[in-house]
């Protein structure tokens, strides 16, 4: 999967690829956006090195692909945040068919009214985290000007880590394919973490149990 990744980014179309897919992984959490940043990001390091193997004359640019990462990022979010405030009973009767999206929903939910706009953050490197808490923030009318802020915060903080465990990675292990893998891994791993902060109990029901 890797090498025919690693193929794409040779072209300017990744940059189409990769906003297109931050836009929908939104309602399609199984894209693989953050593959596609990693990798993107690890072959624009792999550019700057020398080794024996060959490296594509066109590569992506670093900067443009982290302005284009968070931008797609913040307009994915734009959009669920709309679909939540004008889904009505439809949304409702979607979210209901799903039994894990409807405990996703009410944990999130409460983690919202608790919360504030950190939780925008921490949610967006969860699993599925960024679509319930933006369809959330739309479904209880939460103002654009209370939500917007926070998805740019939490954009710009997944665009970074995504782009900067790549780009480093392979600059730091000196192999592209590794420092691809690895970085995938540390993306893993910090959706775990932030599914786990996500889910936690506030404090004072951890207190009472």
């Amino acid at each position: 999967m890797f090498e025919t990744l690693g193929s794409l980014t040779a072209s300017p179309w990744i940059y189409a690829l990769v906003a297109l897919s931050i836009v929908l992984d939104v309602f399609l959490p199984v894209l693989p956006s953050g593959v596609l940043v990693i990798t993107a990001a690890a072959a624009a390091a792999a550019a700057g090195a020398t080794g024996p193997v060959p490296v594509p004359e066109q590569v992506p640019d670093i900067l443009l692909l982290l302005v284009i990462a968070t931008t797609a990022s913040v307009l994915g979010d734009m959009a669920a945040f709309r679909l939540g405030r004008r889904g009505g009973a439809r949304l409702d009767r979607a979210i209901a068919r799903s039994r894990r999206l409807t405990r996703a929903h009410e944990r999130l939910g409460t983690a919202l009214a608790r919360g504030g706009g950190a939780l925008v953050v921490i949610a967006r490197f969860a699993p599925a985290g960024r679509s319930v808490v933006s369809l959330g923030a739309g479904k209880t009318q939460r103002k654009v000007a209370e939500f917007l802020p926070w998805s740019v915060l939490a954009g710009m903080a997944w665009a970074g880590y995504s782009v900067a465990l790549g780009y480093f990675g392979t600059q730091w292990l000196g192999t592209q394919w590794l420092g691809t893998a690895l970085s995938v891994v540390a993306l893993f791993a910090a959706g775990a973490l932030a599914a786990f902060l996500v889910r936690r109990p506030p404090p004072a029901a951890a207190t009472a149990a």
